[in-house]
This record gives C-alpha cells, sequence and structure tokens, in this order.
C-alpha cells in the first residue's frame, strides 16, 4: 500500500473540494462546478492509487460512502442519471466521482468530459439538504 499522504498530490495536498461529510477514513467533498451543480467525489485519505490496493474491508467501507453519496446525490437533486467513476490518471489518488446527470445537461448522454452537445440548464445546488443526507446516511 502507498504511504499516508504524497507531497504533490493535489488529494493529499487539499481537501480537493468543499467538505460536507468526513471521517478518518475518507471524505466526501462538492465540486465547484456551475455546469454540474451537485457533483461530489468520494476521497480516500490515505495515498493509494488503485482500489485493489485497499484490503477487501477498507474496499467495502469506501463503496457504503460512495454509496451513500449517490443516494444523497439522487435525494437532493433528483438527477435523470448518476454516473460513478473512478480513474486517476491525471490524480494518481483514490477517488470516486458522484455526477448528477440531466437529459439537458451540456454533455448528456456523453462523459462530462467530453466535447458539450448544447448549453446546459441551470440548477443550483441546496448545499446544505446535500450535508444533512450524507450525514444521515453515513451515521448509521
Amino acid at each position: 500500500m502507498d504511504e499516508v499522504s504524497k507531497a504533490g498530490c493535489e488529494l493529499c495536498d487539499s481537501a480537493g473540494g468543499d467538505m460536507l461529510w468526513h471521517d478518518d477514513f475518507c471524505r466526501v467533498v462538492l465540486i465547484a462546478d456551475p455546469e454540474y451543480p451537485g457533483f461530489c467525489r468520494v476521497i480516500l485519505n490515505q495515498h493509494v492509487r488503485e482500489m485493489t490496493d485497499l484490503e477487501t474491508g477498507a474496499r467495502e467501507r469506501l463503496m457504503r460512502v460512495v454509496s451513500a453519496a449517490e443516494t444523497a446525490v439522487r435525494r437532493v437533486m433528483q438527477p435523470d442519471k448518476i454516473n460513478l467513476a473512478s480513474f486517476g490518471n491525471m490524480v494518481p489518488h483514490l477517488h470516486w466521482h458522484v455526477i448528477p446527470r440531466y437529459a439537458n445537461d451540456r454533455h448528456f448522454p456523453n462523459s462530462i468530459w467530453g466535447e458539450p452537445m448544447r448549453a446546459g440548464a441551470a440548477r443550483e445546488t441546496p448545499r446544505a439538504a446535500l450535508t444533512a443526507a450524507l450525514h444521515e446516511l453515513l451515521a448509521k
């Protein structure tokens, strides 16, 4: 397993977004992307590159948080679809993207990292409701 933190890793050196929930293992942050309100990341606190670098229990624990983040985003944002992604090509620190998608967003049905297909519809992120939903789901 990699070290606890790595100098120069942006997810070791910063929160990686607006903190919504955290514990000693991982955190859920809100990404400031006006095109994709409600876009969250679940970030492992330890510097690990791949899911298979984690022991089984740690993988399951991380996926419980990813699932809770998806549930909270679905409940609060009411998207047409959720995209879950874990790449790490640009930032090789284990993290999951939880992205609410709408049929009229800029890229739908394609990836948000692709070529835009249209102007997206404006939406707000009810941050307090998203935070409350995460805390409720992860308190269990």
